[in-house]
């Protein structure tokens, strides 16, 4: 068994377009949500979420790349350039035959469908563009990531909903760890904030109309973000040998399902997915210090988490810190277990612990330290990312320094 560290790590989010950014506002307790910018948004009953503002694809990609781009994968990209070129990486001749990429997402190229879509339905078009099919596929950005830095191995997308990233992160933690890849490039990306996105999810009645208050008793529901983050996970000795400068190590995952119901979660299902991933890291729940919380806003999600966590570490569980940053970054849905890894990353490099914003009032059935409203100096050892996805799909990740 091979060891699997992280050497680079790049995002574009509500909170910044670089992981120095995204670093700051989590410190800062800074909300990345906001009023909705698209056409039809006076339609919508739900006018919030946690767009990426002030990115410009025209200043990024030429106009034959837009042509094949959905935004997701313009995220993905944009990210992936910043966590391959903080690793140092160039992949040539053995080294791309043993490196790959494994991406989640939810929604692939929704942008790409509700735009044409609308050409057909609505303004009566008999005719799309020829590249429809390649840009709104989920894979696409899986593929193009492939391309553009020469990945010859396992190359392919997850999508688990809320725990897309996290499930292809462990996919690509198990690849490495079992020798079949040296490097991978890894974790999701999503862009569902368009008209026909959000009305969609209007009609589940768990989204908020004014804020994300996880574990607050005043908690109406969710707030949908938009973004990326993309890692560079290695293998230890390979990364070792060439003096990459080490983020942390994965230690551990695990996976689980519910079985039960579509929508539902089980804390019986999110139990197993956290002890499963101890006991994949061979670690002592004692060590843990911090849970990135899945945390969505959503009463039935947070009383099942924070149920399943007091399961699992006992009395343990009193001394935890546990915070969500959909609070501010929002939900990213397929992408969210991705861009929520910083906050791991940030805790194990710098000894911060993102806050839980918004954050009003106790609720007795949440009653674990959530770190309210501000960032936290804490000395970490372990750190878990929790995804509880619809479907009874859950993934969960332990991390440690090295």
């Amino acid at each position: 068994m091979f060891r699997v560290v992280i050497t680079g790590a790049g995002t574009i989010n509500p909170l910044g377009q670089s992981v120095p950014e995204t670093y700051q506002a989590m410190r800062e307790g800074r909300c990345g949500i906001g009023e909705l910018e698209f056409r039809d948004v006076d339609r919508l009953a739900v006018k919030i979420g946690a767009q990426v503002k002030g990115f410009e694809a025209e200043t990024v990609f030429n106009r034959q790349q837009l042509a094949l781009y959905d935004r997701f994968t313009q995220f993905t990209l944009i990210a992936a350039r910043q966590a391959v070129e903080q690793a140092g990486l160039t992949f040539g001749g053995e080294l791309a035959n043993k490196s790959g990429v494994v991406l989640g997402t939810s929604g692939g190229g929704l942008t790409t469908q509700d735009e044409n879509y609308r050409a057909v339905y609505e303004e009566g078009k008999n005719r799309v563009h020829p590249f429809v099919v390649p840009k709104l596929m989920n894979n696409a950005a899986a593929s193009h990531v492939s391309m553009e830095f020469n990945l010859k191995g396992p190359s392919f997308t997850v999508a688990t909903a809320c725990a897309s990233s996290n499930h292809a992160m462990g996919q690509a933690f198990q690849m490495i760890r079992t020798g079949l890849c040296r490097a991978m490039i890894t974790g999701g990306s999503e862009s569902m904030l368009c008209f026909g996105g959000v009305k969609a999810w209007e009609g589940l009645r768990v989204m908020s109309k004014d804020a994300c208050r996880p574990f607050s008793a005043t908690r109406n529901g969710m707030v949908q973000g938009e973004g990326a983050g993309v890692f560079v996970f290695e293998e230890y000795e390979h990364a070792k040998a060439r003096g990459a400068q080490i983020l942390g190590e994965v230690l551990g995952f695990a996976m689980t399902s519910d079985a039960a119901d579509i929508v539902m979660p089980s804390k019986q299902g999110a139990a197993r997915a956290i002890s499963g991933a101890l006991q994949d890291a061979r670690i002592a729940k004692e060590r843990v210090t911090y849970i990135n919380a899945h945390g969505t806003g959503t009463a039935a999600n947070d009383k099942t988490e924070c149920a399943a966590v007091a399961d699992v570490f006992g009395t343990h569980a009193d001394t935890l810190m546990m915070s969500s940053t959909k609070s501010m970054h929002g939900h990213l849905i397929g992408g969210t277990g991705a861009v929520e890894l910083f906050a791991c990353l940030m805790a194990l490099q710098d000894g911060v612990i993102a806050p839980t914003i918004g954050y009003e009032e106790p609720d007795p059935e949440c009653a674990l330290d959530v770190v309210p409203n501000e960032a936290r100096d804490a000395e970490v050892d372990v750190v878990l990312s929790n995804a509880f996805a619809f479907g009874g799909l859950n993934a969960v990740l332990a991390l440690a320094r090295v």
